[in-house]
């Protein structure tokens, strides 16, 4: 059984393409974190493909993959940002954008065409992409004294946690990634040595 904190995502950016009647669908993976990102790419690709008729996208974030959007851009509705969606969702990934960039042939495909179009084309991206396991987690900045080094960093190698930014002055400081499903643990070892603050 897969702990809760670990999901799918993709590794890097991907590509793939359908072609019907003319029309070219350019389906383009990339792995995303945040909202902000998703606008950041989409912007970035309409500036660079300013010429096709329409861009869909859709996408999903998150360990529980419960933020999501999908967009038909200017297409019949639902038949293309859903289409998109539904192949991220068919192979469980999350913090995943595909975009779809749409160059019209001239021939009208009808919705069932559309469908297709978009459902293949991302289904062909995702198939081109490195699937990877991400860990969900909280990143911790652990205060201490001194007098405690020995206590935290003992606790750090036990649940193997690399630390980073050490400042270890008067009061010392570090910076911990800890996965979800052990925050309660490491916080239970940890609190009467230290002070935790996520960031």
């Amino acid at each position: 059984m897969e702990p809760f904190d670990a999901y799918s995502s993709i590794a890097v950016q991907s590509q793939g393409l359908f072609k019907d009647n003319g029309s070219r669908f350019i389906a383009l993976a990339y792995p995303v974190e945040t909202e902000q990102e998703v606008k950041e790419i989409v912007s970035a690709l309409r500036k660079e493909y300013h010429d096709a008729r329409h861009h869909c996208y859709a996408y999903r974030l998150g360990y529980k993959g419960d933020v999501f959007r999908s967009s038909d851009d200017g297409e019949p509705s639902g038949s293309a940002g859903r289409p998109i969606l539904g192949q991220i969702d068919s192979l469980g990934l999350s913090d995943v954008l595909v975009v779809v960039v749409r160059y019209f042939g001239g021939i009208k495909l009808g919705i069932p065409g559309l469908i297709r179009a978009y459902k293949t084309s991302t289904a062909d991206a995702l198939a081109n992409a490195s699937v990877i396991t991400k860990i969900a987690g909280v990143n911790f900045r652990v205060s201490f004294d001194y007098l405690a080094m020995n206590d935290v960093m003992k606790v750090l190698k036990e649940m193997d946690l690399p630390p980073r930014g050490q400042d270890y002055g008067e009061r010392c400081s570090l910076q911990v990634r800890v996965r979800l499903s052990a925050v309660d643990l490491f916080k239970e070892k940890l609190k009467s040595t230290a002070e935790l603050e996520e960031i």
